[in-house]
């Protein structure tokens, strides 16, 4: 049993929640500490004061001034939206098994039909990602879970008739990606057991953990299963090397070795995005820039290696694919200038067919049901928070599954994201999206500039959830800009800030604050630079290049250098980030990398920072936000520092998030307002 078709890095596992969520909770929501900050010993107590929200006490807080109640009461609403995440489909019944969060963390629940209740069925502090029901008779599924947002996921069994969790790997490793044959006897899953440091491919039957074994040792971090062949004797196996490079393996079970479909060694660098076997096992559809600018749906011969690209007409990338369990259509999304249209493909024909239209916005999580008749998805736009929907692929009639709480709150009266474009240093053209606050704010707008991370990610037109804040009720426009580096618009485009070209990026952003200053609509002189992890990083190296073109700053588990960030991050994934931002092993790259560092810089930054991090961040580690924070405090600079004792990359949890939130409002209210 095929899982869901993969663009995004094996590194960063699928929770459900796309890298737009991630940076826009990043704004909400970030905590910071560093041992070599000192931390203000009245700061809790004040913020626990009559009058001010009490902070968790999962969460430290350092020099931010205590936070009004009052802040709190307004923006409660703000903090109620839901989302709904499809994990998978009854094998047996027209069922789904949905991601939501009631309480602190997302759990799995059931719907029994489209609009029904949602039944939770795990139960936990800690979020329960990735269902997958046992693809033949479904009486139990697997997920994941980890602990204190650390990555080292851990993969369960759930009996649906005795409500039993059972534990099925070792507790201690990272174990993620796990994909059914489909006979519902196996899985293959990737897990860092052996060192913590490579990825191996591990297969288990999940009724019987005692039969869990290591089928392949590998090297290197980027390794993960995509698909099983129809007869259950073969893994489709998918090696990243970075965003612009991965190769294709098929896996013997029996004699666990393994086979390059996809060759080594030529001077273009192609990426193949994970894979789905043919009904007949004799082919493979995937998406892949080979010999184009663009991720283009091709068949793969698995006699013959020919590649068929079968989407070549479409100058967008293909970023989201599945095959109807009787092999007639494949489905599959393209993202057009940040929007998602969904297509449908008869492979017996290999021309596209009738899809139903949808609105405007971002289409995400496509799965078949064993019917080969309902297509299930996700779908957001800018009014509409993640919803779980389906349609008949005969009909072409869509029903909606899921109907998430928006805190009582009109979405329809949201602000649309406009497209706008800008020229760079050099003449390139960058684009993203502005959000505008309702006409009742008159008068020049202050801007908040939304950084994403990756730094492959894109900003896209979704629901931006509490942002919408900053604009309802503050008055604030925000952009979403889309510098090099992004995905989404060619690999030219996508490679473009490797190595040494990464200054480049900081124009980028440079040129868009002379955008906003020409803006007769935008406050130039009332600009708050912000993002999440390299967006973090994007934010600090505004901070201390352009200073003077902004006012204040929040930068959310960012990376403060390159060079302690390479070295710290966990082992898996390092080899993947060197290849993005130079190998700081390499004396000459190590140097660059030094030179342009934000902590090498920080008497340049001047303007009111904000930091949050994650103790446990397993990416970007605390102690890139320990040592900005010590160094910027040495200017007499106010900084204030959030760390979520109990989060990782992001904050999860609820109370985290929202005390984050208020803190964010209050933070906006002193230094971007005034």
């Amino acid at each position: 049993m095929k899982k869901p078709f993969k663009a995004a890095s094996l590194f960063n596992l699928n929770l459900h929640l796309c890298v737009a969520v991630l940076l826009l909770a990043t704004l909400l929501n970030r905590p910071l500490l560093t041992a070599q900050t000192s931390v203000d010993p009245t700061a809790s107590a004040q913020a626990g004061a009559p009058g001010a929200v009490a902070p968790p006490d999962t969460v430290t807080v350092d020099g931010i001034p205590p936070v009004p109640q009052s802040v709190a009461e307004k923006a409660n609403r703000y903090t109620e939206f839901r989302t709904a995440s499809l994990q998978s489909w009854n094998p047996l019944r027209r069922e789904m098994l949905i991601g939501t969060r009631f309480a602190e963390a997302p759990q799995i629940h059931l719907v029994k039909a489209p609009g029904a209740a949602r039944t939770q069925l795990t139960f936990s502090a800690e979020r329960s990602v990735g269902a997958q029901f046992q693809p033949k008779e479904g009486r139990y599924f697997i997920f994941s879970r980890d602990t204190g947002g650390g990555e080292w996921f851990q993969l369960y069994r759930y009996d649906l008739t005795s409500g039993e969790v059972t534990l099925l790997t070792d507790g201690k490793s990272r174990n993620i990606d796990p994909v059914w044959n489909h006979q519902g006897t196996q899985i293959a899953y990737s897990s860092t057991r052996r060192n913590r440091q490579d990825v191996d491919l591990y297969v288990m039957d999940p009724v019987n953990p005692k039969t869990d074994k290591m089928l392949l040792q590998l090297q290197g971090g980027g390794w993960g299963a995509a698909d099983w062949s129809p007869d259950g004797k073969q893994v489709l196996l998918m090696e990243e090397i970075s965003a612009n490079e991965s190769y294709l393996w098929l896996v013997d079970v029996n004699a666990a070795t393994k086979t390059l479909i996809t060759p080594k060694g030529g001077t273009e660098k192609i990426f193949y995005a994970g894979g789905i076997f043919s009904k007949d096992g004799r082919g493979i559809y995937t998406a892949t820039d080979k010999g184009a600018e663009f991720k283009q749906v091709t068949y793969i011969d698995l006699a013959t290696k020919q590649h068929t690209a079968l989407s070549a007409n479409i100058p967008w990338d293909a970023e989201d694919m599945d095959l109807s369990a009787d092999g007639r259509t494949l489905a599959f999304v393209t993202n057009e200038d940040g929007v998602s249209k969904l297509r449908l493909l008869d492979t017996a024909t290999r021309k596209e067919r009738a899809a139903p239209r949808l609105p405007l916005g971002i289409i995400s999580n496509l799965k078949f049901h064993e019917n080969s008749r309902d297509l299930g998805f996700v779908l957001a736009s800018a009014r509409a928070t993640s919803d779980v929907y389906s349609v008949d692929i005969v009909s072409n009639n869509v029903s909606r599954w899921t109907h998430s709480e928006t805190g009582g709150l009109n979405t329809a009266s949201f602000p649309e994201p406009e497209l706008i474009k800008w020229k760079s240093f050099d003449g390139a053209q960058i684009s993203g999206f502005l959000y505008k606050p309702p006409a009742s704010f008159t008068g020049k707008r202050p801007v908040i500039v939304n950084i994403h991370g990756g730094p492959e990610g894109q900003s896209r037109p979704g629901f931006i959830a509490r942002n919408n804040y900053f604009m309802n009720e503050l008055g604030a426009a925000m952009i979403f800009p889309n510098v090099r580096g992004s995905e989404g618009y060619g690999k030219t485009f996508l490679a473009a800030d490797n190595g040494f070209n990464r200054e480049k990026t900081y124009k980028d952003i440079d040129a868009l604050l002379d955008w906003i200053k020409a803006n007769p609509a935008l406050d130039g002189d009332r600009i708050l630079i912000t993002g999440g992890s390299y967006g973090g990083h994007m934010t600090l190296a505004v901070d201390v290049n352009y200073n003077n073109k902004i006012c204040c700053s929040i930068d959310v588990v960012g990376i403060s250098n390159l060079v302690t960030f390479l070295e710290h991050t966990e082992a898996y994934r390092r080899d993947l980030r060197r290849v993005e931002y130079g190998d700081e092993r390499d004396p000459k790259m190590r140097a660059f990398l030094e030179s342009i560092a934000p902590m090498h810089k920080t008497q340049n930054i001047t303007k009111p920072m904000f930091v949050v991090a994650g103790a446990n961040d397993p990416r970007v580690p605390k102690s890139e936000s320990d040592q900005i924070v010590a160094k910027v405090r040495e200017n007499g600079t106010p900084v204030w520092y959030l760390l979520g004792k109990n989060e990782g990359h992001g904050f999860q949890k609820k109370k985290n998030q929202d005390f984050q939130f208020y803190a964010t409002i209050l933070f906006m209210q002193q230094y971007l307002l005034k």
